[in-house]
């Protein structure tokens, strides 16, 4: 059975070790002229920036419903995620990409050498700490899902852009690394700046995936499969329901939306039939408390 992830601590994990990876890649950038490590420098500001909009967006999906927004602020999470994506697209990715391409056009020698494979080996530790953290929330939200299943069906896009962004750091440092100790080992600067190249494409293919589960949500995606299951079971074992012939659940954002068509048991009068359907509502409410709005139509056909 999955749990619920606690995504604003993943979200703390990864800011604090994306600022002090960034710190340190710059330095050695301008002080080796690594064009792998200046990549690697913009990709985590770029996550910096990414976790921090994360944050705005998980303080947004906190408003109260208005006229406006009968159904809260919950969706916004989803803009910010998106929005985030695209920053990992272009300032990450293409920005590397330009960068890598710049560098193989007009080579330099490294200075310091020693220094980038440090950094970038405080990189990886630093990183592997932050996806570690990720995990443990990633863990909890899964289940016994597969991680891939996980990705494809989740609903926290929040706890998506981290994992997808701590994934791609990690990788994206181990290119960076291999990239400046094959400069090293045969002097030729092109490999430092395929290794740029290497980066930023990795880091747009990641950011495609992200968007791409994001935009989903962002259209109006049900809740996820799991869950569904689980309303579905639950409303038919209500002693007050005959038979389920529709359940329809809408995902906003840390809340679920669910619309049942049902056939409820014989009422001796309206009152009775209002009782028993709102008996229902509530413990429905009472074992799913994600569920934050319940609409509910008694009917005798589908």
């Amino acid at each position: 059975m999955a749990g619920k992830a606690d995504s604003l601590k993943t979200i703390f994990f990864a800011l604090g070790a994306n600022f002090a990876i960034f710190v340190s890649k710059l330095a050695a950038a301008l002080l080796t002229g690594s064009g792998s490590m200046f990549a690697e420098a913009i990709h985590s500001l770029a996550d910096c920036g990414n976790q921090g909009l994360l944050l705005w967006g998980l303080k947004r999906t906190q408003r109260a419903p208005s006229p406006d927004f009968p159904l809260g602020f919950g969706k916004a999470i989803y803009f910010w995620s998106f929005l985030v994506a695209l920053l990992l697209f272009s300032v990450g990715g293409m920005f590397s990409i330009y960068e890598g391409v710049h560098k193989l056009g007009h080579p330099e020698p490294l200075r310091w050498p020693w220094l980038a494979v440090g950094v970038l080996g405080f990189g990886l530790a630093a990183e592997g700490f932050s996806m570690w953290g990720c995990l443990r929330e990633v863990n909890k939200a899964r289940g016994d899902q597969g991680l891939w299943q996980w990705f494809r069906e989740s609903r926290q896009s929040e706890l998506i852009v981290v994992f997808g962004e701590d994934l791609a750091a990690l990788l994206g440092l181990g290119f960076a690394l291999g990239a400046v100790l094959l400069t090293m080992f045969t002097g030729d600067p092109a490999y430092d700046a395929i290794g740029g190249i290497v980066i930023g494409t990795l880091l747009v293919i990641v950011a495609l995936f992200v968007a791409k589960e994001i935009a989903d949500l962002l259209v109006g995606q049900s809740a996820d499969p799991q869950l569904r299951a689980q309303l579905l079971d639950f409303l038919t074992r209500q002693p007050e329901v005959r038979r389920v012939f529709s359940l329809i659940t809408l995902q906003l954002g840390p809340d679920v939306m669910v619309a049942v068509k049902a056939e409820m048991q014989d009422a001796p009068h309206a009152t009775a039939l209002v009782e028993a359907i709102n008996r229902v509502e509530a413990a429905l409410r009472a074992q799913f408390p994600e569920v934050r709005w319940s609409f509910f139509e008694p009917d005798v056909e589908d």
